[in-house]
């Protein structure tokens, strides 16, 4: 990665860097390039593709239906209640 590669990609990014940011990131750049040639010569063969490292499992319980709370427990507790439920201002005008 060379520093015209860089300000053609700052011009397409629409972003200016001044000389010293434009050699870092050429510098970072190349960096990540070898890196991921360096991990393209690793041999996969015989390696199941993956799409998590660890096997997942859903954590959460069954969705039962099952008898809520009684109103009248909780409306009380409201800053504005009605005999139906919860009194909130209007979002839709």
């Amino acid at each position: 990665m060379d520093i015209k590669e860089v300000e053609a990609t700052a011009r397409l990014a629409k972003i200016e860097l001044n000389e010293k940011d434009k050699e870092r990131i050429a510098d970072d750049l190349q960096r990540m390039i070898d890196y991921v040639k360096q991990l393209q010569q690793i041999d996969t063969d015989g390696v199941e593709p993956t799409s998590h490292v660890v096997a997942l499992q859903n954590v959460l319980r069954e969705d039962v239906p099952a008898e809520s709370l009684p109103r009248e427990s909780f409306l009380p507790q409201a800053p504005d209640a009605s005999d139906e439920g919860f009194v909130i201002p209007s979002v839709i005008e």
